[in-house]
C-alpha cells in the first residue's frame, strides 16, 4: 500500500501536534505545508524536512500528489479551506471548531457529501486513551441510561490574545476554543443526542488581564497586547437532548478563581463516571457504592498519544475507506449546540430546536 501524501495548511502552534503525529506514522509521506506568513512557512518545512512549501493555499491544493491535507487556520477561514480542499478532491482533517456558523457548517457537510472523500473533525478528546476506554464501559452498559453529564474547562488566566481574542477570526472565546473539547466528548459518551433546547449565558467582565503578574500562560503566535479583546470571558450554558437527557457546562479565559479546573463527569441509572480530572468509575456493588479506579497509563488526558491516535485513525480511513469516528454530521452538531448557546447568551432566551 502506498504512503499517503500529506498537505498541512495553517503553522501555528496546534500544526506541531499534526506535523510531529503525520512524521511518526510509517504510512505518510509530508508532501507540503503551507502558511500566510513565507518565513514561518520556510522554517518549518525546513524543520520538518518537506521539499515543497507554499504561502496561499490554493496552489498546495493544485498539487495532485498530494491526497490529503490538516487545516490547522484561523476558525473564519476552515469553511472557506476545508470546501475548497474537498472540490480540489483533497480528504481533509480539520481543527474544531469546524467553523464559525452553522450556515457555513452546511455548507461544508453538503461538500463533504458531493466529494465522497474522507472528512474528520479533529475532535481529539475522542482519541485519547482513557475517552476509548471509557467509551467501552458506556457501550457495555455499565453506566445505564446517561441522563446527565457536567463539564468545565475554567482557566483563570489563560486568554490566549492575538486571533483567539478577536471574534472576526476566531468566532468567540474560550466556548469556541477549549468549551467545544468538553461538549463533544461528553455528547459523544452520551451517545450524541439530538439537541432540543440550549440556555446560555455568556460574560463580558475581565477582559484580558494585562495587568496581572507572576502567572505564565500560553499565548497566540501573534500575541499582542495592544490589540483589542472581543470574545467572552465566561460562557455557561444548560444543553437538554430530545432523549430528556441534560449537559451543563462552563469555559473560561479569565475568572477569578483560586486554581485552573477542568471536570468532566456523566452519571446514569446504573452507575457514574470521570474522565477529569481522575478516569474513575462509581458503581454500586452489593447494595454499596463503590469508586472503581481504572489502572491506565494516565489519570488524565495524553495530549500527544491522542493526537497521534487521531492522525493515525485519518490515515488509516483514507487507506480503507472506514468512516471516521468524528464525522462532518458531528461537527455540524456540535456547531448548532455552540452558536445556540451564544445565540441565548446574547438575546438572554432559551433557544428551542425543531424536532
Amino acid at each position: 500500500m502506498s504512503n499517503v501524501k500529506i498537505g498541512v495548511i495553517g503553522l501555528g502552534t496546534i500544526s506541531g501536534l499534526h506535523l510531529s503525529s503525520y512524521a511518526k506514522n510509517p504510512h505518510v509521506e509530508l508532501r507540503a505545508v503551507c502558511d500566510v506568513n513565507p518565513e514561518r512557512a520556510k522554517q518549518v518545512a525546513d524543520q520538518n524536512q518537506v521539499e515543497q512549501y507554499y504561502t496561499d493555499y490554493r496552489e498546495l491544493l493544485s498539487d495532485p500528489e498530494i491526497d490529503g491535507v490538516s487545516i490547522c487556520t484561523w476558525n473564519d477561514t476552515h469553511a472557506e479551506i476545508a470546501i475548497a480542499a474537498l472540490n480540489a478532491g483533497k480528504h481533509v482533517l480539520i481543527e474544531k471548531p469546524l467553523c464559525k456558523t452553522v450556515e457555513e457548517a452546511l455548507r461544508i457537510g453538503e461538500s463533504v457529501r458531493q466529494s465522497g472523500k474522507i472528512f474528520q473533525m479533529g475532535f481529539v478528546r475522542r482519541f485519547d486513551e482513557n475517552a476509548q476506554t471509557a467509551k467501552q464501559f458506556v457501550d457495555n452498559g455499565d453506566l445505564g441510561e446517561i441522563y446527565y453529564a457536567k463539564a468545565s474547562c475554567l482557566r483563570r488566566l489563560g486568554n490566549p490574545g492575538g486571533w483567539f481574542a478577536d471574534i472576526n477570526r476566531s468566532g468567540g472565546g474560550p466556548l469556541i476554543d477549549v468549551g467545544v473539547h468538553i461538549i463533544d466528548l461528553c455528547w459523544y459518551l452520551m451517545g450524541k443526542p439530538k439537541v432540543k433546547s440550549v440556555n446560555g449565558a455568556v460574560h463580558h467582565k475581565l477582559g484580558n488581564r494585562r495587568n496581572v503578574k507572576g502567572l505564565d500562560f500560553y499565548k497566540a503566535a501573534d500575541y499582542d497586547t495592544q490589540l483589542p479583546n472581543t470574545i467572552e470571558d465566561l460562557a455557561v450554558a444548560l444543553i437538554r437532548f430530545e432523549n430528556g437527557s441534560s449537559l451543563q457546562v462552563d469555559a473560561s479565559f479569565t475568572l477569578h478563581a483560586k486554581k485552573d479546573e477542568v471536570c468532566l463527569k456523566l452519571f446514569g441509572d446504573k452507575g457514574g463516571m470521570e474522565i477529569d480530572p481522575e478516569f474513575m468509575i462509581v458503581s454500586e456493588k452489593y447494595d454499596t457504592i463503590v469508586n472503581l479506579q481504572p489502572q491506565v497509563n494516565k489519570p488524565h488526558i495524553d495530549v500527544y498519544s491522542a493526537f497521534q491516535n487521531e492522525i493515525d485513525h485519518f490515515i488509516d480511513c483514507i487507506q480503507t475507506g472506514n468512516t471516521p469516528i468524528s464525522t462532518v454530521e458531528d461537527g455540524i452538531e456540535i456547531m448548532k449546540i455552540l452558536c445556540a448557546i451564544y445565540e441565548s447568551g446574547q438575546q438572554q432566551r432559551e433557544i428551542v430546536f425543531d424536532s
